[in-house]
């Protein structure tokens, strides 16, 4: 059973990114599961620190697009969302190819959620673990 209260799908989630940092970093949403959501970022010039790995920030950005996302499409129609907290734990460096990153709910409640982000290199391999806490707004 889905967890979607609104339509969701890979195009729908490119074309509200477009214009956006999302756009700019090149992340790319590649899957919608019935409680997931899947999207990677380039490791390229535009997404490095000066030793030449992913910039935290960018893999911050990455898992925020991943749990606001979810959340957005998770809340009842009317709502918005907004972020209230997330953290980071930076856990292996990379320096090419993609990071791709997964966003399962923790908690969908009726004024908060919690979304847990995994993100991994080419290999396989954790390289981030990210929690967010969602805001659920009442319609104005």
């Amino acid at each position: 059973m889905t967890l979607w209260k609104q339509p969701i799908s890979i195009e729908l989630l490119s074309a509200s990114s477009a214009g956006t940092a999302v756009s700019h970093l090149g992340i790319e949403f590649l899957e919608v599961g019935d409680d997931f959501i899947r999207a990677r970022v380039p490791v390229d010039a535009r997404t490095i620190q000066p030793y030449g790995l992913l910039h935290g920030g960018v893999a911050v950005v990455l898992a925020e697009t991943l749990g606001s996302c979810g959340a957005a499409y998770c809340a009842p129609p009317g709502r918005r969302v907004v972020g209230l907290d997330i953290n980071a734990n930076h856990l292996k460096g990379t320096t090419g190819g993609w990071v791709t990153g997964i966003a399962r709910p923790v908690h969908i409640g009726r004024s908060t959620q919690v979304w847990a982000m995994e993100l991994t290199n080419d290999a396989g391999e954790l390289t981030c673990v990210s929690r967010i806490t969602m805001a659920v707004l009442e319609p104005k």
